[in-house]
């Protein structure tokens, strides 16, 4: 059996194999500054092989950076030894019922860079759309301070909020030295990861304003290329100007749109208006319904578009004016005056029109000016929140989004069945947005979310009541309540809930101890590698992970021979982590022939179990992959 490695991947060493096995020639070794021995790249054999310049410190080139630059990328590929785990008393059913865990929604309370990691090898390509409103750096904003290095000396003085974790949440004010730099080293290594989660045709979305916008497109564009960019999106954000703005009333702020793919991506219409409706007519009761009248007669000569046009009706001519074409040529024109799309007025003596039919229409292109009545302003998402929550005064987060923003979104980036993300929540329009238009368009969209537990809300004592005291505690109050509003509203047969996870360190001991800080009293708490206060919920959680499994599956729980078995996704895994295991419940679980067979390192009952393990999963399921944790 196979050890599970129960961390996140090393996104370095991964990229150093890929390009082991494309070019091996330019692997060799060298020395460090201790003079071991290292593995290294050979320069000169790489710029033989790919026939370009390799171009070294110093030289000038075209680029973006700043400082810790290169340390935020490490950041991005360096594996972390953490997990999920899964509480239940906050989890909420499908039907809206607290306390189920059938959803399959997900709510991640952490840090998003910890929470990205982790769901990285489940979720790669899974995802059809990112939506995300990180701090826009007005220096108000509370950021992740991802500066890499810090003595103790200025982790004492920090004057930030500071997770159990030691994740630490500071305000980067504008006087600080290193204002762009920072909020920088914070964005950069989450949206590299990022990018992995999408499908090869989705899309992300990122809301900005005016602070960083010019840095994120270029962080953007190196990160998801410069070819996918799709547009910068201006959202108009209020609905009147602001008459005591000192210059230009800042009406706007921005949503940059990236593709993964450019190729693959489409972009859908959006519902057409009444008012568009309103102009197709039916004046000659043509079966087919309502129509408006388009040109027939174009701008320009053209080959083949200067011919005479008989009016059925009438017998009556018509010519293009000079300098002038019909858009059809003479088959095209032909067929069309037969099957009656060609419109010459209720006498039939009118200039030719073609008759363009409602129920062919498509819908209604989205505009790169995001209008309010579309995608709503700032004063509807303060009502969005106050509608749920009519017991406060005030709502105790400054800068939600609107609902319909990100709902709108969903309908241009989205489809049936896709799953969005948003990993900084906030106060959870992203959740409310997809419950409501999955209500709306009876369609089956999932959300995960992640929101720091550390963010505190403004001091609010009517919130605190309500155990409210943190943005994750008012997100997910609002999901709760946003599911039950629209449920008794809608009745929609929709899911509602959502699994709640919270990051945290590993199930695992920390075993990795230099030999002379390890007495030999002390070897007896490695007789189990498991921490004592980590249930088998929370083992399963991370198993699932580590085997890439998704966090939604159906999970439900047996008994064989005595013994506490998962079953994940109809026996695709099946894992125990009870301890005495007996030959009778390994025969049971390799005979339902699952994917995956996990138990806990050292557990079977005795030595003849153990000796047999191998041979009885030969015998009843060779196919079934066999770990242990």
């Amino acid at each position: 059996m196979d050890k599970l490695k129960m961390h996140t991947p090393d996104i370095a060493e991964q990229n150093y194999k890929k390009l082991a096995a494309l070019f091996p020639d330019a692997i060799t070794e060298t020395t460090d500054e201790d003079g071991n021995i290292i593995r290294a790249i050979d320069k000169d054999v790489l710029m033989q092989e790919i026939n370009t310049k390799v171009i070294d410190d110093g030289q000038e080139r075209y680029q973006f950076t700043w400082p810790d630059k290169r340390k935020s990328m490490v950041m991005a590929n360096t594996p972390i030894s953490k997990t999920l785990r899964l509480e239940k008393e906050k989890s909420v059913g499908r039907d809206g019922t607290p306390g189920r865990v059938d959803s399959e929604n997900i709510y991640i309370e952490g840090d998003n860079l910890d929470a990205l990691k982790l769901l990285q090898e489940t979720y790669l390509g899974k995802v059809k759309m990112i939506y995300i409103d990180p701090p826009y750096n007005t220096g108000n904003d509370f950021i992740y301070e991802d500066d890499f290095a810090q003595s103790s000396d200025e982790y004492a003085d920090n004057s930030g909020q500071t997770d159990e974790e030691g994740n630490r949440l500071v305000q980067n004010s504008e006087s600080n030295g290193r204002f762009h730099t920072d909020w920088l080293n914070m964005i950069y290594p989450r949206l590299r990861l990022a990018r992995d989660f999408l499908t090869d045709d989705g899309v992300i979305f990122i809301s900005i304003d005016e602070n960083e916008v010019q840095n994120l497109r270029k962080v953007c564009d190196e990160i998801f290329g410069e070819a996918n960019f799709v547009s910068q999106l201006g959202w108009q954000k209020v609905y009147s100007p602001k008459n005591q703005a000192k210059y230009f009333s800042n009406d706007y702020e921005y949503v940059l749109c990236y593709a993964k793919k450019i190729e693959n991506f489409k972009l859908n219409d959006l519902p057409r208006t009444e008012e568009m409706n309103a102009r197709y007519k039916n004046p000659d009761n043509d079966p087919r319904g309502d129509w408006k009248p388009g040109d027939c007669i174009g701008n320009g000569e053209r080959k083949n578009g200067n011919y005479t046009v008989i009016s059925p009706i009438t017998g009556k001519a018509f010519t293009v004016p000079q300098g002038k074409h019909w858009v059809y040529a003479p088959k095209k024109m032909e067929q069309l005056i037969k099957d009656n799309r060609i419109y010459f007025g209720k006498d039939g003596n009118s200039i030719p029109s073609v008759k363009q039919f409602l129920s062919e229409m498509g819908g209604r292109k989205a505009s790169s000016l995001l209008m309010y009545d579309d995608y709503g302003h700032t004063d509807m998402a303060k009502k969005d929140l106050k509608k749920l929550f009519p017991e406060l005064e005030k709502i105790p987060f400054p800068t939600p989004k609107p609902v319909k923003l990100v709902k709108t979104l969903a309908k241009l980036g989205t489809n049936k069945g896709d799953v969005i993300m948003d990993f900084f929540a906030g106060s959870a329009t992203s959740a409310q947005s997809i419950l409501d238009l999955n209500s709306e368009m009876h369609m089956h969209r999932k959300f995960i979310l992640v929101q720091s537990g550390e963010e505190k809300i403004e001091k609010n004592q009517k919130a605190e009541l309500l155990g409210i005291k943190t943005i994750s505690d008012l997100a997910q109050v609002r999901i709760r309540r946003a599911g039950k509003k629209i449920k008794e509203e809608t009745a929609a047969d929709i899911d509602y809930g959502f699994r709640f996870f919270k990051v945290d360190s590993s199930n695992m001991k920390d075993v990795y101890h230099a030999p002379a800080d390890v007495e030999q009293l002390s070897l007896d708490c490695f007789e189990d590698n498991i921490k004592e206060d980590r249930t088998p919920e929370d083992l399963l959680i991370q198993v699932m992970l580590d085997l890439g499994i998704l966090l939604s599956s159906d999970i439900e729980t047996q008994e064989i021979a005595g013994k506490k078995v998962f079953s994940v996704a109809d026996d695709y895994l099946l894992a125990c982590f009870d301890k005495d295991v007996t030959e009778e419940t390994v025969i049971e679980i390799a005979k339902k022939k699952p994917f995956y067979a996990v138990f806990r390192d050292n557990s079977m009952a005795n030595d003849s179990v153990a000796a047999n393990f191998e041979q009885i999963f030969e015998t009843y399921s060779p196919e079934t992959v066999r770990k242990v944790l």
